[in-house]
């Protein structure tokens, strides 16, 4: 039977009354999936894109499972494992809204800021972590921290923290935590990595899969254009002419492509910022912050960001770099398509990047329709039931710089 309300998933009262607060009265597929399984207690493995709901899914049936105890000091009961400072705030943000009522609080740790404030909120004894690993196990080295008294872990974005070359942290900080817990694995799509990473976290685990990478591209109106790489920012500035294009997430490979790409549309006129690794965390908050009450137009991205940024009504994704790593494509656009919304993207492709085309499209089962002539050397579109192409690994020297960044 579809559930039809939150009523019907037997959450507690106040998180109810919370949703109530947040407009939310019906549980979306991934939450009305997974949501009965955690109260049961069950280890889930998750699939699951952004913007569908996911977090709700394993911050609701975490807080009725915490309800009505308390945590230590420096000792929280749940720890969230999240790839970016931006998805972790993300989720910190969704936590206080869900746990006004039920008397849990949370707190968030990651890098790019000072350790004082952090610590000082760790002190106070909040019953939910959420942390980047890289700040988690400065605190656990620092011993400023202990995991022993946690009965939930969480690992989001799981194949993202992967990417960024994080499993090493992951398993350092789960070697802290006590065996006997209930742990949950979500992520947007799931190679070989992800499902051995699974294979060690979790213990019999129900597996939801809810809203694959097909489904998720197939709300999105997709063109390629192909131009030449010093082409592409006059072809962006063009584009940006139509003011249909009202709130545009670009992505670039690079975080100096980024912060450079950004610094050219403010001198075309275009109201823009940038947001990447490189950026001190105030200032990211600051770019996301403007960019999602309007007073900028265009946000300047690079992958390290795209999970973390939920901004309601991006009109437009533009990639001007095709991403090396096909699945990255798959986050990127789903910035426009947030809560079964629909959205436009487009990629700007040079012959350099033809062959990160061809795995895209393979990926996605979704031939990209071409806003142009394709050039004789481009691959023509895949078949859409074609099989998947082998996923590529990001070179370790891209691990280092994103982790870094996080």
């Amino acid at each position: 039977m579809t559930t039809v309300n939150f009523n019907e998933l037997r959450l507690a009262e106040p998180l109810l009354r919370a949703l109530r607060a947040e407009a939310h009265d019906k549980p979306t597929p991934i939450q009305a999936a997974a949501i009965p399984h955690i109260l049961a207690g069950k280890d889930v493995l998750g699939t699951a894109q952004t913007g569908t709901g996911k977090t709700a899914a394993f911050l609701l049936p975490i807080m009725h499972a915490l309800a009505g105890s308390r945590s230590r000091p420096n000792a929280p009961r749940a720890l969230i494992l999240a790839p970016t400072r931006e998805l972790a705030a993300q989720i910190a943000e969704r936590a206080g809204a869900y746990g006004r009522f039920i008397g849990l609080t949370s707190t968030a740790v990651f890098g790019g800021v000072k350790e004082g404030a952090q610590l000082a909120a760790l002190s106070r004894a909040p019953d939910i972590l959420i942390a980047t690993p890289g700040r988690l196990l400065d605190f656990l080295n620092q011993r400023r921290l202990r995991l022993d008294a946690v009965t939930h872990l969480v690992l989001d974005e799981a194949d993202r923290m992967l990417d960024m070359g994080f499993v090493r942290d992951v398993r350092r900080i789960v070697a802290h935590l006590p065996k006997s817990r209930q742990s949950l694995l979500f992520s947007a799509t799931m190679p070989k990595d992800v499902l051995a990473l699974a294979g060690e976290l979790l213990r019999d685990p129900v597996r939801v899969a809810v809203a694959p990478a097909e489904i998720v591209v197939a709300r999105i109106d997709q063109k390629v254009f192909f131009v030449e790489a010093a082409a592409k920012r006059g072809l962006l500035v063009k584009l940006l002419q139509d003011p249909r294009l009202s709130r545009v997430l670009v992505f670039t490979r690079t975080k100096h492509g980024a912060k450079r790409l950004a610094m050219q549309l403010e001198k075309a006129g275009v109201e823009s910022d940038a947001i990447h690794g490189d950026r001190p965390q105030s200032g990211r908050v600051k770019a996301l912050a403007a960019f999602r009450s309007g007073n900028v137009r265009v946000l300047v991205a690079t992958d390290v960001a795209a999970r973390g940024i939920d901004v309601p009504d991006v009109t437009h994704v533009i990639n001007f770099d095709i991403p090396n790593v096909p699945e990255a494509y798959v986050h990127r656009i789903g910035r426009t398509a947030r809560a079964g919304a629909g959205g436009v993207a487009w990629s700007f492709c040079d012959g350099a990047e033809l062959e990160n085309l061809r795995q895209i499209e393979r990926l996605t089962r979704t031939p990209l329709a071409a806003a142009n002539a394709r050039p004789s050397q481009a691959p023509a579109p895949v078949r859409e039931n074609a099989r998947p192409a082998r996923r590529r690994t990001p070179r370790k020297r891209g691990w280092r710089e994103t982790r870094a960044a996080a």
